[in-house]
């Protein structure tokens, strides 16, 4: 099966069935892949001022093969390379020219007046026509990535067509009632999703139910680390935060006291009242197992209608010694033929749905490659295990080429048994850190000097 796709706009891609774009043979695809990752390193090079300063030093001015294009991904964790003080005195001009440096536009016009916390800073930057979300990890600090209004489109159609990938159920033509047992809002990369995406696809904000009507501050995950110890210290009048901020604090703190019990009721109410029709549930494995246990223990079972979907991630965090059979246990409870599950960078638009033999498939706007322990590429044939980089050649108001932390098993030959294409990631993902005492150190593609002097530069340092 051939279909036409243009080089130099992949992000019509995302407009086309994932089913038309698995069947896409590999020589082609992968020479589609190369010419507009090629094209778009063009556009951005000289735009970008982290890309042309990290390509100046790497001596990359074209990207020849796809191999090229390693020396010139950006360590993830340079969408967090500002020094903490930027946040700590809430000095927004310094974080608006440190974010200037990751972006095609143009930051340096964005009207700070007034601007006193990250909240206001995001949503003055939103205003400007930005859809900056953040993302933050053990440490804390906040990764942000500098998207805008032109990657939306195509952000939205693959958000739809992976979850039809993920779940069997077309999200354009059935609407159902969604749980998600979480915050309403915010700038946190997900909660951002749900707001733009999930509430379109649940038939609206009445049929969409968050655990709590609130959202995430993200000042509060910013300062999560100073506020803690502060407390410690008996000290946390002292930050000179908003005292509305600290009120949220509190009243953060005293759901994250009662969750446990406000979720179980929570999903309670909706298992009774949504007893008998199609819904949709999402939210963390360990939130939905946790449920599910606690409703087993009891005896009980969901009565949802058949075709009712779950959609599921973030692992088992909380549940060290999760039952082997836990994903049975949760599709007992719930109801539920199949788990929905798909992986990604948050720094990428695309995302890989998972097969129902347990690979995550990834879709052609989203290149995958493998590095080995010195950053060189490994062969994309076979099976090969090694640190993945992600390049997507959709964004164009910043560079998508990302080296992450996570170790992946890659199957380049296509021959899953569930007949879709392009090359899979199986389902055993880890991160390097978790072995490596919570420091990963990512031994780059290129001059590591390089690769230094860049992360220097982004963080204001050089």
């Amino acid at each position: 099966m051939t279909i036409s796709l243009l080089p130099d706009n992949p992000a019509a891609w995302t407009y086309r069935r994932f089913e038309e774009l698995y069947a896409i043979p590999r020589e082609e695809r992968e020479k589609l892949q190369l010419e507009a990752v090629r094209i778009n390193f063009a556009r951005l090079r000289n735009r970008i001022p982290a890309l042309k300063k990290l390509a100046d030093r790497q001596g990359v001015d074209a990207i020849e093969r796809i191999e090229d294009v390693l020396p010139v991904c950006f360590d993830h964790r340079v969408l967090k390379n500002y020094p903490i003080q930027i946040i700590e005195n809430r000095d927004f001009a310094k974080l608006t020219g440190w974010l200037d440096k990751l972006t095609a536009h143009d930051l340096t016009r964005v009207d700070l007046t007034g601007v006193t916390t990250i909240e206001k800073w995001l949503a003055r930057l939103e205003a400007y026509g930005m859809l900056v979300t953040y993302s933050s990890g053990t440490t804390g600090k906040l990764s942000f990535v500098p998207r805008s209004y032109d990657e939306l489109g195509p952000w939205k159609y693959h958000f739809f067509s992976v979850n039809r990938a993920s779940s069997g159920v077309d999200p354009w033509t059935t609407r159902l009632p969604t749980f998600f047992p979480g915050y309403r809002g915010g700038y946190q990369t997900m909660l951002k999703m749900m707001s733009l995406f999930n509430v379109e696809m649940a038939g609206g904000e009445a049929h969409y139910h968050t655990l709590y009507d609130t959202h995430i501050p993200a000042d509060l995950m910013a300062l999560s680390g100073r506020l803690q110890a502060a407390e410690d210290k008996g000290e946390v009048m002292s930050l000179g935060l908003d005292p509305a901020l600290l009120e949220q604090r509190e009243q953060m703190l005293r759901q994250g006291r009662s969750r446990e019990g406000d979720m179980e009721q929570w999903f309670g109410k909706l298992i009774r009242d949504y007893r008998g029709q199609r819904v949709k549930i999402g939210g963390t494995f360990a939130d939905l197992y946790r449920v599910a246990r606690a409703g087993l223990d009891k005896g009980m079972t969901c009565e949802f209608a058949p075709g009712s979907i779950l959609q599921g991630g973030g692992g088992m965090k909380g549940y060290k010694d999760a039952p082997a059979d836990w994903e049975e246990q949760v599709k007992a409870f719930f109801g539920v033929e199949r788990l929905g599950n798909q992986y990604g960078f948050s720094e990428c638009i695309g995302n890989a749905p998972l097969c129902e033999h347990g690979y995550f498939h990834f879709l052609p706007y989203t290149v995958p490659l493998l590095m080995d322990a010195d950053g060189k590429a490994l062969p994309r044939e076979g099976v090969q295990k090694g640190r993945l980089a992600l390049v997507d050649p959709i964004p164009t108001s910043y560079w998508g080429g990302f080296v992450s932390g996570d170790e992946v098993t890659m199957h380049w030959e296509e021959d899953c048994p569930c007949g879709w294409g392009g090359p899979r990631a199986a389902k055993s993902i880890r991160r390097f850190a978790e072995n490596e005492g919570g420091d990963d150190k990512i031994t780059c593609a290129g001059s590591q000097a390089a690769y230094n002097e860049f992360m220097e530069f982004v963080a204001g340092e050089a």
